[in-house]
């Protein structure tokens, strides 16, 4: 299925010289790491107390339940007509707009919605509704009083997993794109999303519904954001994300995305497709395994970091989630790179044949794979290079005076290591 094929393209379509690539790319980071040190030396990122408040009116808009209620409304719609689709509509996947609305439009539409707009994400949770309308129909088994509280210690692991699960199912399952496939899936998601929410109540969503925890951790970017106060700012983004909350799981769940989208980069390769096709272990469980490795790598790298900043700084509590939220903006750079040429075209197309068009053709690439290149090297490196910044701002925060440039070195290394790695996968 051609909308399953995300965004890599291979070196004979990406005119790209290796050497510049990586030159430019470490040349960047050397520069922004250096001139940081020298010319930063105090915090400025002040988080969720930072932005410009917004009109009054605006906010009013906002937060009206019934902009709330539609919102709601609005993504319960797009389910199910998904399920409608699935159900009623033709086996062809390329006829069918199903799997186009789930991998293009939800799953990578949510980065650029939630970077312009916030947590999309939460706003327009379709299990949100459900959960609404289930507590109004059903009041005796969504009592207060029946609800367990949510340990701390839980964090967003249960999102994570959940978008390990699909990740796996759009790059490893057999035939993803399937009516049968997507409807199971749904059929788990929302049979866990209810199950939880009845149990834990509505905090339930935040902690574990792994598309709007995604939405959010990349809203942490958007200039749209709260403060602490509760007031609809627009501010730095970088503050925004320096106000990402430590949870438990936040490394877990950025690990996923960016294992996932390395593993996506070099899944299509000639060599790694014939070990599929030839491995004894089966297609399904080796590819499974080569995604389990990607996402073990990005956190093995990671944990090693952690590891340095903590001998580095001994009164450095939780060196793990201490530093977690800079690697969202490289997450954010890999997600553009791989994704960009997909959702241009399929994403069209998709509306195109949910609209009722007969044989609808992809919308022709916007740049040519010169510009496409140029973009997929900028966005990497523009995302590590933010990455730098904010793992910067947070060293001289953390660290004593004399110790924050060097506390700052295992997070330079690995994000030169990170680098390196999605520009190889890009040329590769």
């Amino acid at each position: 299925m051609s909308l399953l094929a995300h965004g890599v393209g291979s070196q004979h379509d990406l005119p790209i010289s290796p050497f510049y690539a990586y030159a430019g790319a470490f040349t960047a980071l050397l520069v922004s790491f250096l001139a940081l040190g020298l010319l930063w030396s105090d915090s400025r990122f002040r988080g969720d107390r930072s932005g410009l408040a917004l009109p009054g009116a605006l906010q009013r808009l906002a937060d009206a339940r019934p902009t709330r209620t539609a919102l709601r409304a609005l993504g319960a719609a797009g389910l199910l007509a998904v399920v409608l689709w699935l159900l009623l509509g033709p086996d062809d996947a390329q006829e069918n707009p199903a799997p186009g609305a789930v991998y293009v439009l939800l799953w990578v539409g949510l980065a650029p919605a939630s970077l312009l707009f916030g947590p999309v994400g939460r706003l327009c949770n379709p299990m949100r509704a459900l959960y609404s309308l289930a507590s109004r129909l059903v009041p005796s088994l969504l009592l207060p009083s029946r609800r367990r509280p949510l340990s701390t210690r839980l964090g967003i692991r249960p999102a994570a997993a959940g978008l390990f699960v699909f990740t796996w199912l759009e790059l490893v399952a057999p035939d993803p794109a399937s009516a049968t496939a997507l409807l199971l899936f749904l059929a788990a998601h929302t049979a866990v999303q209810l199950l939880g929410a009845a149990r834990y109540g509505p905090e339930w969503y935040a902690r574990a519904d792994p598309f709007e925890v995604y939405s959010g951790l990349l809203a942490r970017l958007s200039p749209f954001g709260r403060r602490a106060d509760g007031r609809l700012v627009l501010r730095n983004p970088l503050h925004g994300l320096d106000a990402t909350p430590p949870a438990p799981g936040l490394v877990a769940a950025v690990c996923v995305l960016l294992g996932s989208t390395a593993y996506d980069g070099f899944s299509d390769s000639p060599r790694w497709i014939t070990t599929v096709q030839t491995s004894s272990l089966g297609p399904t469980p080796t590819a499974t395994l080569g995604l389990l490795a990607a996402v073990a790598l990005v956190a093995a790298l990671y944990c090693l970091c952690a590891g340095a900043l903590r001998l580095l700084n001994r009164a450095l509590s939780h060196p793990l989630t201490a530093f977690a939220h800079s690697l969202l903006p490289i997450a954010l750079g890999y997600l553009v790179a791989h994704y960009f040429s997909l959702f241009v075209t399929e994403g069209p197309r998709t509306v195109m044949v949910a609209l009722g068009t007969d044989n609808a053709p992809a919308p022709a690439p916007p740049l040519t794979p010169g510009g496409l290149a140029a973009l997929q090297v900028a966005a990497i490196v523009t995302g590590h290079v933010l990455g730098v910044v904010a793992a910067h701002d947070r060293s001289v925060r953390l660290f004593p005076p004399d110790r924050a440039v060097a506390g700052q070195l295992p997070l330079f290394v690995l994000m030169i290591a990170y680098t390196l790695g999605g520009i190889g996968l890009l040329i590769a």
